[in-house]
């Protein structure tokens, strides 16, 4: 579903990805994993064209999304939830979610009830405002944000960061359902090593912009950990 082949990019003269090539399988969850500063959210910031790519492509169902504008991709089937949920704290948590209903078709231009199934929390917030909201419930509702586009492709950079333990679970289970019992395709960036085996498929890990390994989750060994991802 999602080919980024030969990737490199560039801070002014750091070269931070190298020929970097990840593979997303439709419908299933791929996890992005290393340690601070090894290119994680450069790389989701390149498939979201928030960041110029020096070389390479990024293939989206089979199309070269490259040269893409970074608004143009959510109207192809691409939700982001980025690092630090970046919700708007003034609006209400219904102002937020109403930000991508232009995205739908006309006609179907209101916020879907499973959106509240799924987080019922902000239903009974939706008149808060954003920065009202916990951590955890700003994290819910970036994601349910995300989700209102009803998007093919679901993209979380960190989504557990700084979130209290009872609202990591539930995020878990609602990315199982989502990937699971939707079959919406998810790429995700995670630290915590329980939370990524939990509901990845897949994992790719990047070390100095490079992807060093990658496989079944279950090939996630001892060693890897070590090398890699141990601080």
């Amino acid at each position: 579903m999602l080919e980024v082949r030969g990737l490199n990019q560039f801070y002014g003269e750091s070269h931070t990805l190298w020929d970097l090539d990840i593979s997303v399988p439709e419908g299933e969850c791929t996890v992005l994993m290393g340690r601070n500063g090894v290119g994680k959210t450069t790389l989701l910031e390149c498939v979201m064209g928030l960041l110029p790519v020096d070389s390479g492509e990024i293939i989206w169902e089979g199309k070269d999304i490259s040269a893409m504008s970074a608004e143009s991709r959510p109207r192809h089937g691409v939700g982001y939830v980025p690092q630090g949920r970046q919700i708007f704290s003034l609006l209400t948590v219904e102002e937020n979610l109403q930000i991508g209903l232009p995205i739908r078709a006309k006609g179907d231009r209101i916020i879907p009830e499973f959106i509240y199934e799924l987080f019922p929390v902000l239903k009974e917030m939706l008149h808060r405002r954003g920065g009202d909201l916990s951590g955890g419930q700003q994290q819910q509702l970036a994601i349910a944000r995300a989700l209102v586009i009803n998007p093919r492709l679901l993209i979380l950079d960190e989504p557990t960061e700084g979130i209290q333990p009872n609202i990591v679970q539930e995020i878990a289970d609602i990315i199982l359902k989502l990937n699971q019992t939707l079959g919406l395709t998810v790429l995700l960036v995670e630290q915590k090593l329980p939370f990524a085996r939990k509901v990845g498929d897949h994992f790719c890990l990047l070390d100095r912009g490079r992807a060093v390994a990658k496989g079944n989750m279950t090939q996630l060994n001892d060693q890897l950990i070590r090398e890699y991802l141990t601080v």
